[in-house]
């Protein structure tokens, strides 16, 4: 992991293409601005963590596979 320090209006390139701008801290929060390409997904980890637990949620359900077979013949 890189740790670096940065101030208000100061910025960080990543792979010459995104550009991470610190645009405020108060409170004890930083918020940031992204520039990046549109085809680069940008997601808050917490969101990708949830998305990934109800993920294996609904393949470790003991019925899941039977209710994925019937959805599939459903949408034949």
């Amino acid at each position: 992991m890189l740790i670096l320090t940065r101030k208000k209006n100061e910025s960080i390139i990543i792979d010459g293409n995104i550009e991470i701008q610190v645009i405020s801290i108060e409170e004890g929060k930083v918020k940031l601005g992204i520039n990046a390409p549109k085809e680069i997904e940008i997601l808050r980890s917490e969101i990708v963590h949830k998305v990934q637990e109800s993920n294996l949620e609904a393949v470790t359900t003991g019925d899941s596979m039977s209710r994925l077979a019937e959805q599939i013949k459903k949408n034949k």
